[in-house]
């Protein structure tokens, strides 16, 4: 007898076990809105975001999903969901407006609030320390020896402070602390290509600010550890990357993009020191960087890992270009090509990026294999696609297709004994997608930006009740 869809999905729910945590996912600065309100300072996406031509219909996120008005209907929409678990960021300059020094109260006092109707609705708060709004102030900061923000040693020093004292107030409360989300991001968009903030264009730069914010991490987890006993991690993207055929040169091709996109931040964190691979790059490290080493490879309770596409790549062809990070590896003298997304036949998503759910099964077997993490969290998966609100409600079938095919891939994971014990959609809510501002919706339910209206989405409705089995 044929298994219908309905009988498949109840199936595969439940080969997850029953102390699994099922989220959502959010950013501070992409949904909280009220960017100067209660104290709070300028953090270096309120300056970019107000800098001409870098934001997508120089839209910014002044007020973005007004939750932090709004955050106690934000919670019942989660508890709608049936979702246990939540995942969100706290923006530093909301709590030390210049980075450093006292907390404001009020920013104190808005998570507080927001934890209090968390853990009312019975959601884990799983709560992530700097999800790419540094504190303008310390971007501003300079010495003679370096610029300011995270190519600044001392950005790191204050990060650390910060953390002990979120530790300190909040510890107790969260299920998990994650000190950063995705370095690889704000080191490479936000230093080398100019497309994120603080909007550098500088590859040395971003050496030394990868650097600063591995030690960074682990000041932070020492912090953490002193004022807590909270699980604490690090949310990594990830992703699988594949070489187009066996031969030497793309096989080496792979291994090289694989150390730039994936192992750069995670091998000092597990393994004490930077990829091989990687070595042309080392003399833009600061001065006596190994001594700081130990200091990055802090035990860690747990891995996040976020993930939403693959990289598929070979050496270069003759009169070919490579694109984008690729072209990273190229400056070192490893040649390496990324095959475009349409090429390869999968579906894309509205930015454009391939669907292909089994590079999440290979890529957190790898993480499995080469970094054997206690526990592992997907942090991030979800898909951008141009949804429409008809007649009052919005029918995404291809997010909800996604969603399904990442899952099966999750269920396969667990089957296999690899310790996954949480995902979180991302996102919650359509939210400022950064250098894209509105024009790429992720979430769950929709948001109507004008009224703030949300609005579930078919997909919405089907993670809901996969969740309980239905």
């Amino acid at each position: 007898m044929k298994t219908t869809p309905l009988e498949y999905n109840k199936t595969m729910r439940e080969k997850f076990p029953k102390n699994f945590f099922w989220g959502t996912a959010t950013a501070a600065y992409q949904i909280e809105g009220a960017v100067l309100e209660d104290g709070k300072g300028t953090s270096i996406w309120d300056t970019f975001a107000h800098t001409k031509n870098k934001i997508h219909n120089a839209d910014t996120g002044d007020f973005a999903c007004d939750h932090y008005h709004r955050f106690k209907d934000d919670v019942r929409l989660m508890q709608a969901l049936n979702t246990n678990a939540y995942r969100f960021s706290a923006a530093w300059s909301r709590i030390q407006p210049n980075g450093k020094g006292k907390p404001n109260p009020k920013g104190i006092a808005f998570y507080d609030q927001l934890l209090d109707a968390l853990l009312e609705a019975g959601i884990a708060p799983f709560m992530t320390l700097y999800h790419w709004d540094l504190p303008q102030a310390l971007e501003e900061t300079r010495d003679s020896e370096s610029r300011g923000g995270w190519a600044n040693r001392d950005t790191a020093l204050r990060f650390a402070e910060y953390a002990h004292l979120m530790a300190q107030h909040f510890g107790s409360r969260v299920e998990g602390i994650i000190t950063l989300n995705e370095p690889l991001v704000f080191t490479m968009l936000g230093h080398v290509t100019g497309q994120h903030a603080p909007g550098h264009t500088d590859l040395s730069l971003a050496f030394r600010v990868a650097h600063h914010a591995l030690l960074a991490h682990g000041l932070a987890v020492q912090g953490i550890r002193e004022a807590c006993k909270t699980p604490v991690g690090i949310a990594l993207s990830m992703s699988y990357v594949e070489p187009v055929t066996d031969s030497s040169e793309d096989v080496f091709a792979a291994n090289a993009l694989d150390a730039l996109m994936n192992r750069l931040f995670a091998d000092p964190i597990y393994k004490g020191h930077y990829p091989p691979e990687l070595e042309a790059f080392l003399p833009a490290l600061p001065e006596n960087f190994t001594d700081d080493l130990p200091t990055i490879a802090q035990p860690l309770d747990f891995l996040g890992v976020n993930y939403y596409f693959r990289y598929l790549v070979q050496t270069p062809k003759a009169n070919s270009t490579a694109e984008g990070v690729a072209a990273l590896l190229q400056f070192a003298g490893m040649p390496v090509e990324i095959i475009p997304e349409a090429a390869r036949g999968n579906p894309t998503t509205g930015f454009g990026w391939e669907v292909y759910p089994k590079g999440l099964y290979q890529q957190l077997e790898k993480v499995h294999l080469d970094y054997a993490p206690k526990h592992i969290f997907i942090t991030e998966n979800g898909a951008a696609y141009p949804d429409e609100m008809r007649d009052g409600a919005v029918h995404d079938p291809e997010r909800r297709r996604y969603l399904e095919l990442h899952l099966e891939q999750c269920a396969l994971l667990i089957e296999q004994g690899i310790p996954l014990e949480g995902y979180f959609c991302w996102s919650l809510l359509d939210n400022f997608e950064w250098a894209e501002g509105y024009s790429q919706r992720f979430g769950l339910y929709h948001v109507d930006f004008a009224t703030q209206q949300r609005t579930l989405k078919s997909s919405g409705a089907w993670y809901r009740d996969f969740i309980v089995g239905l």
